[in-house]
């Protein structure tokens, strides 16, 4: 049997005494199953005050009669007794604990206490149109004060003085420069300019910096996703079939076979960088070898098997002899006499 704590039944209320007394055959039945109030709250999913109150005979702490009786019920139904007969005496020994009317109160709204939006309209209208009159009376009034540009300084006189001294034919001669030499006061564009003595006093353009041309962008590679340094690759043509190419690659000087697989239409792979690699394969004319992104014409024309074929860069960039490409023997020649 679970520990179930001593606890000190509190005075029951007044108006609900004689519930008590259903209160304490829950409390028996309960205690009889061995469950205490705690696994009894988890499994009825009432709160354990509620249940403590009921068996206490606290008519007052519970939420309500509806919930009173409901509760008597749903724990009479769990500890096996009978509902029926429980509900029926616990109003009868509550009374008017338990039939009496739980009294609503409701909240009453607070007076709003604040400027009316009749006040705040009038406000702000009053404040635009003094704005608007202290904007007109600044923008139309005649009386503004315009600055006064204040004469040229001594320094700058002398300055310019100089400046017309240092034109050209101004050094030999003894008096002022001619008219003619001077620019015209509307520009040296102006009609009626004189573009000979103009042409003697302004000095020349200096011509256009050669712009270089920019270098052609770089072709798009016909192999995406190589390996940095990578100069030759194998691709099977797009075109090879369901079949594909077989492609062996080798080094002849250790017999490592670097490479021994059917390589489907369209994949590829990147031959290492090493010296004397020697190439196999089946299908010469389904096979595309890219040398530096640009495609060998080493197996242009062959057709079938092809044998020992060297990977060298240098070399794949020439074309090799149609006849050789499947190691076939020379025909026989027949000669008459």
């Amino acid at each position: 049997m679970p520990y179930d704590l001593k606890r000190i039944p509190r005075k029951p209320d007044s108006t609900g005494a004689e519930a008590a007394r259903v209160g304490e055959e829950l409390r028996d039945s309960r205690l009889a199953l061995g469950l205490s109030v705690e696994e009894m709250a988890v499994r009825l999913r009432i709160r354990r005050p509620y249940l403590e109150a009921l068996e206490e005979g606290r008519i007052a702490d519970l939420p309500g009669a509806a919930y009173a009786v409901g509760f008597v019920r749903t724990y009479s139904v769990a500890l096996g007794l009978d509902a029926d007969e429980m509900v029926r005496r616990f109003r009868d020994l509550s009374g008017a604990a338990v039939t009496r009317k739980t009294t609503l109160v409701f909240p009453e709204p607070v007076p709003e206490r604040g400027m009316p939006a009749g006040g705040v309209i009038g406000i702000g209208a009053v404040i635009a149109i003094g704005a608007y009159v202290a904007w007109f009376n600044w923008t139309g009034g005649g009386n503004r004060t315009v600055d006064v540009v204040p004469p040229v300084p001594p320094r700058l006189e002398a300055a310019a003085e100089q400046g017309r001294a240092q034109l050209p034919g101004a050094r030999d001669a003894t008096g002022p420069l001619p008219l003619s030499a001077l620019p015209p006061p509307g520009g040296i564009n102006a009609p009626g300019a004189n573009t000979a003595a103009q042409a003697a006093t302004v000095p020349a353009a200096p011509p256009p910096p050669v712009v270089a041309p920019a270098p052609p962008a770089p072709p798009p590679p016909l192999i995406a996703g190589l390996p940095e340094g990578t100069k030759v690759a194998l691709r099977a043509r797009a075109n090879s079939g369901e079949n594909g190419v077989w492609l062996q690659v080798r080094d002849p000087r250790n017999g490592q076979v670097l490479l021994n697989r059917v390589l489907r239409a369209g994949e590829h792979w990147p031959v290492p960088v090493r010296d004397g690699l020697l190439l196999d394969t089946g299908r010469a004319d389904a096979l595309e070898i890219v040398v530096e992104n640009t495609l060998s014409p080493a197996l242009e024309g062959i057709i079938g098997v092809r044998r020992n074929v060297s990977l060298d860069p240098d070399r794949l960039r020439q074309r090799l002899v149609p006849a050789t490409a499947s190691n076939a023997p020379p025909p026989a020649t027949i000669r008459t006499n």
